[in-house]
């Protein structure tokens, strides 16, 4: 069986940052987020990387990565493009938003043969949590249903204090695997307290700063890829009709909808890693001290690659 690939979601432009966050330093040696991501996936076994990234970026990205982490890893590039539909369906006048992640991850469907992992290019995962789904991945095997995994997060290490984030809350079945992600769009600490809120509806709760949060580290085996495939059809009908310019086949709602028809296992894997990230500006200052304490502490080297 083949090695585990890893799939990097690199189209995002960051709306909320500003601009093209993938590719902004986080150290003084130019690394960008990704590279640290790259080098975790490289000591816990990964070998082939594929980068799902718009057409128009992929000069940046590739100036960026080709010369580092792909001396070391074999890196490939796929292309989320807006016209990539089924027959039969064409791009809505004013459609200008990519149609979400599962699109982002079909786009690679001709690069990925076996197991493969899924992350952000924009997110920080921690040294730990790379070896934890790579170790999951070379023993998943689809028997009675598929064999997912998925890395996760104590909240409180996912939040910035510069505003709000989306986060994917889960809930747990007795047994600790994945009974469902309920996706809050607006979720952070509290301004007056040291609590953590989401908004719904226009209204505030509360939420455990100790849940377990989904941070888009997930595990597959290549039948997601038919699943997802399968279903964009229906999802084209429904948001073609309903909400043509912004509607989006969003991951953590397939993966939810094949654990409520008895299709998928996911297999939680707890992690005390703490996340880091540029969600806005704001959070670059606090990348860069953290990183720069880690190479200190020799969690990494001065220079990566």
């Amino acid at each position: 069986m083949a090695k585990p690939v890893l799939a990097v979601m690199a189209a995002g432009m960051g709306s909320r940052y500003g601009g093209l966050k993938q590719i902004e330093p986080v150290t003084g040696e130019g690394e960008i987020i990704i590279d640290f991501t790259l080098y975790d996936a490289m000591l816990a076994g990964f070998e082939d990387v594929v980068f799902i990234i718009k057409k128009e970026i992929e000069a940046d990205i590739r100036a960026r990565v080709d010369g580092g982490a792909g001396k070391h890893l074999n890196i490939r590039y796929a292309f989320q493009e807006l016209s990539d539909l089924p027959p039969g369906f064409s791009v809505p006048e004013g459609r200008v938003k990519p149609w979400g992640t599962c699109h982002a991850i079909l786009a690679a469907r001709d690069l990925i043969e076996g197991n493969f992992a899924v992350v952000n290019a924009d997110d920080y995962y921690g040294s730990g949590a790379l070896p934890l789904v790579f170790g999951a991945l070379e023993k998943a095997r689809d028997e009675d249903k598929y064999d997912y995994s998925l890395a996760g997060y104590r909240l409180a290490n996912t939040l910035t204090e510069n505003g709000y984030v989306a986060r994917g809350v889960c809930r747990l079945a007795p047994d600790g695997t994945l009974a469902g992600v309920d996706e809050r769009l607006k979720i952070g600490w509290e301004k007056d307290g040291d609590g953590v809120e989401y908004e719904e509806g226009g209204e505030w709760h509360d939420v455990a700063p100790d849940a377990t949060v989904s941070m888009n580290l997930w595990g597959f085996t290549p039948s997601l890829l038919r699943e997802m495939e399968e279903g964009f059809p229906a999802f084209l009908e429904k948001t073609l009709a309903e909400n043509p310019l912004k509607g989006e086949y969003l991951l953590p709602r397939k993966v939810d909808e094949l654990i409520r028809t008895g299709k998928a296992r996911v297999r939680v894997l707890p992690t005390d890693e703490r996340w880091f990230g540029v969600t806005y500006k704001e959070d670059l200052a606090g990348v860069r001290d953290a990183m720069r304490a880690m190479k200190d502490r020799g969690l990494y080297p001065e220079r990566l690659w």
